[in-house]
């Protein structure tokens, strides 16, 4: 587990209003992290917080758009104000277009907020939010990807990962492969960076035909998040262990 020196270890969970995000602020919170919820819901933000500290957890709300630059400042903007660094980042805020959906029929659109959102909101709020974290002794940062998105899966014989999906998976493609080049830029930095697969997990995403709970899915990104210092960085994560790229 996650050792914190002194003082209270804290995290920000993008996209944390429901789901899985909700799932993973209250295991963080569980384990005596402080939470930043981060949501654009304003009601839907201060619902999850309300819940999170009836449930013992120190849980504070985060308006945030990963697709916003002005709204990701802010919050970099409250959290420095409030904490003044950060020791996890987990970027699980996330949207998808249809399933199955064939790339040679695909809306363009879709795939451009898809990107928007899941890959360029990813690197936008971690960037940002890197000068935080690089005041934590123990930084941790984990991407909320997926098993759709390993190329080996898709392409290994016998493997039913839920028929084509021409915006989606490919989003989680990308994010894997930016995943691998911040692991190298920060090799010995300290920071660990992670990509967790949830599993097919009962989402608003997937109209709630997961097999998984969202507890259960928020596991391993906890785990991820709360990593020794001499853990791994730059891989993809199940419950199981490592999933091929």
């Amino acid at each position: 587990m996650l050792v914190v020196v002194s003082e209270k270890a804290i995290a920000l969970v993008t996209g944390a209003n429901k789901g899985i995000g909700y799932e993973i602020a209250a295991g963080l919170g569980a384990r005596g992290l402080s939470v930043g919820v981060g949501a654009r819901d304003r009601r839907r933000r201060e619902d999850a917080v309300a819940k999170l500290r009836a449930a013992g957890a120190d849980a504070f709300g985060v308006p945030l758009d990963v697709t916003d630059g002005g709204s990701v400042t802010a919050a970099v903007r409250l959290i420095e104000e409030r904490t003044g660094r950060l020791d996890v980042l987990v970027n699980n805020a996330g949207a998808a277009g249809g399933w199955p959906e064939e790339p040679t029929t695909m809306d363009l659109e879709t795939v451009r907020r898809l990107v928007e959102t899941n890959v360029i909101g990813v690197i936008r709020v971690t960037n940002a939010m890197l000068p935080l974290l690089r005041r934590s002794e123990h930084p941790r940062i984990v991407n909320q990807s997926s098993h759709v998105g390993s190329l080996t899966l898709q392409t290994a014989p016998g493997v039913d990962l839920g028929g084509t999906s021409g915006a989606y998976a490919p989003t989680k493609t990308y994010l894997n492969a930016v995943t691998i080049q911040y692991a190298k830029e920060l090799s010995g930095t300290g920071i660990l960076i992670n990509n967790a697969c949830p599993g097919y997990v009962a989402t608003d995403l997937n109209g709630s035909r997961g097999t998984r709970t969202p507890e259960q899915g928020a596991a391993i990104a906890i785990r991820l998040a709360t990593l020794p210092d001499d853990g791994p960085t730059g891989q993809l994560f199940d419950d199981d262990g490592v999933v091929p790229w």
